[in-house]
């Protein structure tokens, strides 16, 4: 469909981004792809603009998408680079196979992409040839292993450079921690939870605009605690105020907060305060 060659591997391709040959208008609006998906694209500038500031990258940057993951067709100019693509079967008995889910960047969308410095870029580019090279030897009982270590190196690499963005963009990240704080508040005080129940990080990452896990990953960084630990956190704190100002029962203030059950809500308390609602109640008495 994309006009390319055989792949030189049943299993695991890089192809140039410059040799494909197809009009965008013949392309599905969306599409699933059944493998992992990393492409380096040399025109993903970092101008992409959040809320009133704009990323400073010219560099390009990696965008990537796990198997069965929902694509969309999208207007962009062309660009160049490549992409690796992984079927899931290269990886299944290596080590690889089982971690691969723990690299959170797979789960981000294509606007929290990696944005690399130009020394980035060489590295990147560098252990993009190293795959390529390998590829293009005759294929042995070593093969297999040369390029999932490299594919690890990528990832590795690709881990510490997140972690740098979270860092060397921490006016972005912080305007996103402070909407984030603002956003609790208003669930809280709105009396949401005894509507919606429990806020949910699925929830509070649709209303940033961000990935669940991307926000996670982004509070982690800052924080040292993921956007679960942060929903707790609030809901322990605005527990507090209410068990300390009001005279309702455990029973009333673990609904108004959204909480089915009571013993759920004690017991989170209770993990959090080492207090149980009545014990930290009664010091208020």
């Amino acid at each position: 469909m994309l006009g390319l060659p055989k792949p030189l591997h049943p299993l695991v391709s890089l192809v140039d981004n410059t040799t494909i040959a197809i009009n965008k208008q013949d392309l599905p609006a969306s599409f699933l792809l059944n493998f992992y998906k990393i492409s380096y694209k040399t025109g993903l500038h970092g101008k992409i603009r959040y809320g009133q500031n704009y990323y400073d990258f010219d560099e390009g940057g990696l965008v990537f998408t796990s198997p069965n993951q929902l694509l969309a067709t999208t207007d962009d100019t062309e660009y160049l680079g490549h992409t690796l693509l992984i079927h899931p079967d290269f990886i299944l008995n290596h080590a690889l196979g089982k971690n691969i889910k723990n690299y959170g960047f797979f789960s981000y969308s294509v606007h929290e992409a990696l944005h690399l410095s130009d020394k980035e870029k060489q590295i990147i580019i560098s252990v993009f040839n190293n795959i390529e090279d390998e590829l293009e030897t005759s294929i042995d009982e070593f093969s297999q292993d040369v390029i999932i270590s490299q594919i690890e190196l990528l990832l590795s690499y690709s881990n510490r450079f997140y972690k740098r963005q979270f860092i060397t963009r921490k006016a972005v990240a912080n305007d996103l921690i402070e909407k984030l704080e603002t956003l609790l508040n208003a669930y809280f005080n709105d009396e949401i939870p005894l509507l919606k129940g429990l806020p949910t990080v699925q929830y509070l990452s649709e209303q940033l605009n961000v990935s669940p896990k991307y926000l996670s990953d982004m509070l982690r960084s800052l924080t040292g605690q993921n956007a679960q630990q942060h929903i707790h956190n609030k809901l322990i704190e605005k527990a507090k105020e209410i068990l300390s100002l009001t005279n309702l029962t455990v029973a009333q203030v673990a609904y108004q907060l959204g909480f089915e059950h009571p013993q759920s809500f004690s017991k989170l308390f209770k993990s959090k305060t080492n207090l149980t609602p009545v014990e930290f109640k009664q010091t208020f008495n």
